[in-house]
């Protein structure tokens, strides 16, 4: 790791990340654990271009568990959910990477960079490349987010201020 980088780790993730189900068991010696609150089918198109005046966000389909809390998976691009509320100090940002269980399934989760000042209840690409698909359960612990201390605080005129961010649910 570059010299100067920090991880925030244990306890202090707490202050952080909201709606836990079980911080004993989601805090992880260098990052927490999100879990999954919903899945949605890819089912459209979206458009992305320089300045976002003519960003269009795919469409998806909500997907439900079954009567056991599972979802069986095809093999395909999904949106998932998560429960957790994350809160990005202006002197943080987070980065995120899938929980080693499932790659070995044969899916893998792509993320963002959570910036300084971002708040919200995050959304990630599950692309599950397996050609036997993929069963998850409801809350299941999916990405490991990693909380990395910045060298100088964001100011806050400079904060994430994008069409994802929220103040209350």
């Amino acid at each position: 790791m570059a010299e100067g980088v920090k991880v925030l780790s244990g306890p202090n993730m707490l202050k952080l990340v909201e709606n836990m189900i079980d911080p004993e068991l989601q805090i992880q010696p260098n990052g927490v654990d999100l879990t999954l609150m919903a899945v949605e089918k890819i089912v459209d198109s979206g458009s992305v271009d320089f300045d976002n005046s003519d960003r269009r966000i795919s469409k998806s389909v909500r997907l439900f568990f079954d009567e056991d809390d599972w979802i069986m998976l095809e093999s395909g691009a999904y949106k998932v959910i998560f429960n957790e509320i994350v809160t990005i100090p202006l002197d943080y940002m987070a980065i995120a990477f899938p929980r080693s269980s499932l790659l070995r399934c044969g899916a893998t989760i792509e993320t963002a960079v959570w910036d300084a000042g971002y708040r919200g209840r995050s959304e990630a690409l599950l692309l599950v490349m397996n050609p036997a698909g993929l069963r998850l359960k409801r809350d299941a612990r999916i990405l490991q987010m990693v909380f990395l201390k910045l060298q100088d605080e964001v100011r806050e005129d400079e904060a994430y201020k994008g069409i994802y961010q929220f103040e209350n649910e």
